[in-house]
């Protein structure tokens, strides 16, 4: 009977496990990296699709929920088993005040982050990328740097441009306090008229996000989960 129990237990984590991924794109992943009285765990949480705010995007979209992803951010603050946060992006933005509230809630974490881009962190998902302690990008990675946009036909008022550039100036000015880019020269990339067709903006692509200070290293899931536990065991956790 208690083989059976156990057995019944072990399905059981299994399952969580398994839904834990298919339902919000998190795992906890074990290892030895640190100090048993702390615990051991990494937890990876995944920034994928479009970032989804007040309003639920078309059915046919892959959404990241922001009501999702607060909780999660939560656990793992309080959570003494969970050592250190593994950020993993790929996505083309979304809602912006979503956005900036997960980069937000990622920045005041206590415990050591990492972030690494995969596909491509772009629009709103630029905070989320250096709002960790450390971020990677790989080599093929993308991020595109625009200025906040207005979608459909408005009313023109100075009330309308002065909101969406008290929305940019808070973008830009997180940015410039998690990463190495400065807050005129992001400016600049968000207005450069030169690389996007009938638009503006601007796509660093691998190297081109370090060398502007943006991300601090080109690398890999290897080199982003090594960085991490060394950081935790740093930190003794």
């Amino acid at each position: 009977m208690g083989r059976k129990n156990e057995n019944q237990y072990e399905l059981d984590i299994q399952k969580q496990r398994e839904d834990s991924i298919s339902e919000f794109g998190q795992i906890d992943l074990e290892g030895d990296c640190a100090p048993e009285e702390y615990g051991k765990k990494l937890h990876v949480l995944c920034i994928i699709g479009e970032i989804e705010g007040h309003e639920c995007s078309a059915q046919n979209l892959k959404t990241t929920k922001y009501e999702h992803v607060l909780p999660q951010l939560a656990q793992v603050e309080a959570d003494a088993r969970i050592g250190g946060l593994l950020l993993l992006l790929n996505t083309m933005g979304g809602d912006v005040e979503s956005g900036l509230a997960i980069a937000e809630m990622v920045a005041s974490l206590s415990k050591p982050t990492v972030s690494l881009v995969l596909g491509g962190a772009h629009s709103i998902a630029v905070p989320l990328a250096v709002s960790t302690n450390y971020s990677f990008i790989v080599p093929t990675g993308t991020m595109l740097v625009h200025p906040v946009r207005m979608s459909g036909m408005i009313i023109g008022a100075p009330q309308t441009y002065d909101y969406f550039q008290r929305i940019q100036d808070r973008i830009t000015g997180f940015v410039e306090s998690h990463s190495g880019v400065k807050r005129a020269r992001m400016e600049e990339m968000m207005l450069n008229a030169g690389q996007l067709t009938k638009d503006l903006g601007t796509i660093l692509v691998g190297e081109d996000a370090v060398r502007e200070g943006m991300i601090d290293q080109v690398g890999g899931i290897c080199d982003a989960i090594a960085k991490l536990r060394g950081m935790m065991q740093e930190n003794g956790r």
